[in-house]
């Protein structure tokens, strides 16, 4: 500490501290007077250093200062605590209008004697206050937006469903209509592939949520193709290997329908005839950004004779242009043990096949 050898010395060094405190300062007694305050302070509340000191602080600005939660934090808190730290007081002051201060004060007692002084200092959080309930009034608004958005897109899921289901209904009752074969086998076809499309959607519609796990939503599509579509005359089991991973509602889309599709195919024409441990599997790998789904079966192959949809047929046209815009390329092999068919974005090696073929 520094020895001074007067008192007005050290005065001058405890004012100049004072006034070296951005926020507004004020030093009182313990009867509330104003013994000093910073120049931050005399700025801000735009009052005369002659006129302030020795005055109550109550008093000051024609008694707009006598604040019932000033009161509280002089009268009551202080003494018991001896100091409060961010005593948050919204008032109307004069020439500043309505403004949220924090209040930091603190007691101090002098050795053995009586006397006390309270340090105050202010800290203005009007701005910061604003800027808080404008975040908090957005993240209302942006709150109801979403809910408006989720009560809008169930409506619309709903509708879309509906409408899936009366066309599926159309396409049925056409084929049961019809006198040609060829026309019934293609409305059958339409309604099956309409059928598919509601299946996805009702799948993302009970999922709700905008990442997917991929493993769980190939399965329980793959389940519902077996009820709807593996009679008992040649059951066949459709397996599922797929990666831990989420996939965003949008890609999945595409992802199911493609899985529907060949499903579907392998499903009508793998096994014309009747064959132990048929099987069909899907798997799912996943390296990063890159990615590859596989179904392959244990079919009798791709035939010359059209056992198995021609290459240029409507499923196949699907498929390709599904993968496409997946931004993904598709590669079939097929032989006398089955036929495999992959949708790859990038490169990855092929883990499994129903054949154990790579």
């Amino acid at each position: 500490m520094i020895d001074f050898q007067n008192v007005e010395d050290a005065q001058t060094l405890a004012q100049a501290i004072v006034n070296t405190i951005p926020e507004p300062f004020i030093v009182l007694d313990d009867q509330f007077r104003v013994l000093a305050a910073s120049r931050s302070f005399y700025e801000t509340f735009k009052f005369d250093p002659d006129y302030t000191r020795g005055r109550l602080l109550y008093a000051l600005g024609d008694g707009q200062w006598d604040i019932p939660a000033l009161r509280v934090l002089l009268e009551t808190i202080i003494p018991e605590r001896a100091s409060m730290e961010g005593f948050e007081v919204a008032h109307d002051f004069p020439d500043l209008g309505r403004r949220i201060m924090l209040l930091n004060a603190r007691r101090v007692t002098y050795g053995d004697s009586r006397r006390s002084t309270i340090l105050l200092a202010f800290t203005d959080v009007t701005d910061r206050r604003k800027i808080e309930w404008e975040k908090e009034e957005l993240l209302k608004q942006t709150e109801q937006l979403l809910h408006q958005k989720e009560i809008l897109l169930q409506e619309m899921q709903h509708r879309v469903a509906n409408s899936l289901q009366i066309i599926a209904s159309i396409l049925l009752l056409k084929a049961r209509a019809v006198t040609s074969e060829e026309t019934r086998r293609d409305l059958r076809d339409a309604h099956q592939r309409v059928m598919s499309v509601a299946e996805v959607q009702r799948h993302l519609h009970v999922s709700g949520l905008d990442q997917i796990e991929v493993g769980s939503y190939l399965t329980k599509l793959c389940d519902s193709l077996a009820s709807s579509m593996i009679g008992e005359s040649q059951p066949v089991a459709i397996n599922v290997i797929a990666d831990e991973g989420r996939i965003g509602s949008d890609k999945a889309v595409g992802l199911g329908l493609i899985v529907t599709e060949l499903v579907i195919n392998a499903i009508k024409y793998a096994f014309p005839v009747v064959k132990a441990d048929a099987v069909i599997l899907v798997t799912y790998e996943i390296r990063g950004p890159d990615w590859k789904l596989i179904v392959s079966d244990s079919g009798i192959g791709k035939q010359a004779d059209g056992a198995a949809e021609p290459s240029g047929g409507l499923g196949t046209a699907i498929v390709q242009a599904l993968a496409k815009q997946l931004d993904a390329r598709v590669d079939m092999v097929s032989n006398s043990t089955g036929t495999s068919v992959s949708v790859t974005r990038a490169t990855l090696p092929q883990r499994h096949s129903t054949d154990g073929q790579s």
